[in-house]
């Protein structure tokens, strides 16, 4: 059966450390597929394949061709062409985008994953109608990325957005140098506020090792040690992001993530962005993204924007 070209569809794929995420989204975003399958990790060329038939098999399902964009947790250098800072360390030195686009004959548009976020959330989410979004991804690390009018902003060195490799800012004494980030440096922004740096500060402070929403549910009942340990991370995400305000300055900071799901971080930090952003003004929104988890997914479907 031959499928039929149709423009209005679009394909998102989040390629993930552990699992490869895909969706099909009419012109008004409504969702007519969704499917997940396994990493090959650790496997470049098992990854590209994996992508091409999940691809394939979705298009087939719908009897349609659509356009396909990619989240991926790293970038493509914008000098060599070649993916960079990926986590999934076997696509690094690759010609991801041009690898995938070969083998589904039609080009493929490739973007980091929290560059992704930013676009749903900026198209049809918590972003809507904004002229500058900037994402969070408070995860296993920390990411960000930038939206200008629905577009991605990746910047000429293609790492715009990337505060999580910046210092904390206003380091106290007892912060200073910071732990020692995989990049190479010391006391990242990455390595305080995540969901690792918010479970290995409580483990510095109390010497008990606690999984993230552990730590939560104590804070929740009270505990002390766990108290402390939120408001440490809300106070430090407060600096991380007066620093994004005072260079970026957008219009709404919208959060994924893991540990973005803590609800009171948004009761307590927007008034914390006050003490340290220049000039001691700060509105800026501060939100969870709307479409969660999906947002990924759907941000890479959307690097096709509608005309």
């Amino acid at each position: 059966m031959a499928l039929r070209k149709d423009d209005s569809l679009r394909i998102g794929v989040d390629l993930g450390g552990t699992k490869i995420e895909f969706v099909t989204l009419e012109r008004d975003g409504t969702e007519l597929y969704r499917h997940r399958i396994p990493t090959p990790r650790f496997e470049y060329d098992g990854t590209v394949r994996a992508i091409a038939d999940g691809v394939k098999e979705m298009e087939k399902q719908l009897g349609r061709t659509a356009t396909v964009g990619v989240g991926i947790p790293g970038t493509v250098s914008t000098r060599t062409r070649l993916v960079k800072n990926a986590n999934s360390t076997w696509l690094n030195g690759k010609p991801f985008d041009k690898d995938l686009s070969q083998a589904l004959g039609r080009e493929v548009r490739c973007a980091n994953d929290a560059n992704c976020l930013a676009v749903s959330e900026a198209t049809d989410g918590a972003g809507v109608g904004r002229h500058v979004v900037f994402a969070v991804i408070l995860g296993t690390g920390c990411g960000g990325g930038i939206a200008v009018d629905g577009r991605v902003h990746g910047g000429s060195n293609g790492v715009a957005g990337e505060w999580g490799h910046n210092t904390l800012p206003w380091m106290r004494a007892e912060e200073f140098p910071g732990p020692p980030c995989y990049c190479g440096k010391n006391g990242c922004v990455e390595t305080w506020i995540s969901g690792t740096g918010l479970e290995k500060d409580f483990e510095r402070a109390t010497r008990v090792s606690l999984r993230g929403p552990e730590i939560i549910a104590r804070s929740e009942a009270g505990e002390p040690d766990a108290l402390d340990a939120l408001e440490r991370f809300e106070d430090r995400l407060a600096r991380g992001l007066a620093g994004v305000i005072n260079l970026l300055d957008p219009d709404v900071i919208v959060m994924g993530g893991g540990a973005s799901q803590i609800p009171r971080i948004y009761k307590n930090v927007p008034p914390r962005l006050k003490e340290y952003v220049f000039g001691k003004e700060a509105d800026t929104p501060l939100v969870p993204a709307k479409h969660g988890d999906s947002s990924g997914v759907r941000g890479a479907a959307w690097l096709w924007p509608l005309e």
